[in-house]
């Protein structure tokens, strides 16, 4: 099969955004008892964090991290988390009934963000409790000195502020599974008075107002127009969430589900402009797409399980080869929506339903989806160009006309290289792809990669090297234009200096 692409260096969607790579750690099994900390394991540092599991993280150059949650968020007596460890109480975490400990709260983990090299993304908890509880924390973390809360801080052992930018205004609070969920009045109001008050407090701040948990939830669009209509100008962004499932076993319907999540991101754009014109605003409200996701390999085992344990393994998807090449098609996704996606949070990082896998006292290993989600944070930064795409097309049973190529080009000024991110969703035939890019001149390969050649079921628990990304020599150059041969079902780098 032929496949062209074409891209202008002067016609773009919009510069990336690098929050757009961000990730969540939530207290929720393993993913921080015996995933980010493990006092006692061979590589952890004097504070307990595993240092190879820090290692990995920075493989991936994971800009923002959103916490607590999560569900977990909304049961959350934040007050818990601070002062002598050997004080806090343990609680029952009704979220995911567990037993929370709190071992590990405010100040250990913003330590561990400075080690991980990446910025805070704040939940308050707006299930149990609301403008107080939110307005004290704000002031415990950002304000310099001289008050109640900010002496506070400094009394346990952090003199300057954490100074953290981005909060988030409680989680899936439209989700009837959720502590406290609300109606989109109720969680409008609680929303915009909230920000008001957290915005007089540090209005350097952004925040993040609860959208839809899914696009298939009954008050989908209508909860969005409600809570924007009251809180559209002291918020920044609006969340979206998104997880993935291949139940069916069904593989080119399953590759194509990146497209509910760009019809999600539309119909959300949509939403969010036309409450912009009923205001009259000249403000704009951006996306945060700051759960997403293949999330059901686990869910049997998961329901199973008894509760109240301390840090059980929960959620522990054992990804496959499909799964990655789906993350990659998310990935490229979120990249041509840029204009209007500035943060992204790939739920989550460590252990549950994550790229970073852990094992007690033992060794950290990668799945599938760690390859496509490191390259593209590390290789995509710059500006995503404006891409017309010719190529053959098939329906499945819940999309019609999807593309055999999911692709994005991207000009990293910085750099000065271009670079280009494609999946061949095809399962048994390579694509012949022509990229034409015009406005550059000089162009040479620099690097040309491919995640290829795999049973779409295969995983990395057992080899944890049975995966990786190999060289495509197959690229060629004719002035401004690529030639290269994508393999059937495969995820894709061409890095092209310029």
């Amino acid at each position: 099969m032929k496949a062209k692409v074409s891209a202008s260096r002067t016609q773009a969607v919009s510069k990336i955004d690098p929050r757009i790579y961000g990730s969540f750690i939530e207290h929720l099994g393993r993913a921080v008892y015996e995933g980010i900390y493990e006092p006692g394991h061979p590589t952890a540092n004097e504070k307990g964090f595993r240092q190879d599991v820090i290692d990995a993280i920075n493989e991936l150059n994971v800009p923002l991290v959103r916490y607590p949650g999560g569900n977990f968020v909304s049961g959350f007596k934040w007050e818990d988390s601070i002062g002598p460890v050997e004080d806090r109480p343990k609680r029952l975490e009704l979220a995911w009934r567990s037993i929370e400990t709190n071992e590990v709260g405010l100040h250990e983990f913003m330590e561990w963000s400075r080690q991980a090299n990446t910025e805070v993304n704040m939940a308050v908890n707006l299930g149990t409790r609301g403008i107080d509880a939110a307005r004290n924390l704000l002031e415990y973390c950002n304000h310099s000195g001289g008050t109640y809360w900010s002496d506070l801080r400094k009394e346990n052992g952090d003199e300057e502020p954490f100074n953290i930018k981005t909060w988030c205004l409680g989680n899936e609070m439209d989700g009837p599974w959720q502590i406290g969920a609300k109606t989109a009045d109720e969680y409008g109001r609680l929303a915009e008075e909230t920000a008001k008050v957290m915005k007089l407090v540090d209005d350097s701040i952004e925040l993040v107002v609860c959208g839809s948990s899914s696009s298939k939830m009954p008050t989908f669009g209508e909860w969005e127009y409600t809570v924007l209509d009251h809180a559209y100008e002291n918020v920044d962004f609006l969340s979206l969430h998104l997880y993935w499932e291949n139940f069916e076993n069904d593989l080119p319907n399953y590759l194509a589900k990146s497209m509910e999540m760009d019809r999600f991101i539309k119909d959300v754009v949509a939403i969010c402009d036309a409450v912009k014109a009923k205001k009259g605003s000249d403000k704009q409200i951006n996306l945060s797409f700051d759960e997403w996701n293949v999330w059901y390999h686990s869910k049997d085992a998961d329901a199973k399980r008894d509760p109240w344990d301390i840090a059980p393994p929960l959620l522990e998807d054992i990804y496959n080869f499909e799964d990655a090449l789906l993350v990659g098609c998310g990935l490229i996704t979120l990249l041509n929506n840029a204009d209007r996606v500035k943060i992204a949070c790939l739920a989550q990082l460590v252990n549950v339903i994550a790229p970073i896998m852990t094992i007690k006292d033992g060794k950290v290993w990668k799945q599938p989806t760690f390859y496509p989600f490191m390259q593209a944070s590390n290789f995509g930064r710059g500006t995503v160009l404006t891409t017309l795409t010719e190529a053959p097309t098939y329906d499945s049973a819940e999309y019609k006309d999807v593309s055999y190529i999911e692709s994005t080009v991207i000009h990293n000024e910085e750099e000065n290289e271009v670079v280009i991110f494609a999946v061949n969703r095809s399962e048994d035939s390579e694509l012949q792809v022509e990229s034409v890019l015009e406005g550059f001149d000089g162009l040479s390969v620099k690097e040309a990669t491919e995640l290829a050649g795999y049973d779409p079921k295969l995983t990395t628990k057992e080899n944890h090297d049975a995966m990786e990304i190999k060289s495509n020599d197959s690229v060629e150059l004719n002035d401004s234009k690529v030639s290269a041969t994508f393999k059937p079902l495969s995820w894709n780098m061409i890095r092209l200096s310029c």
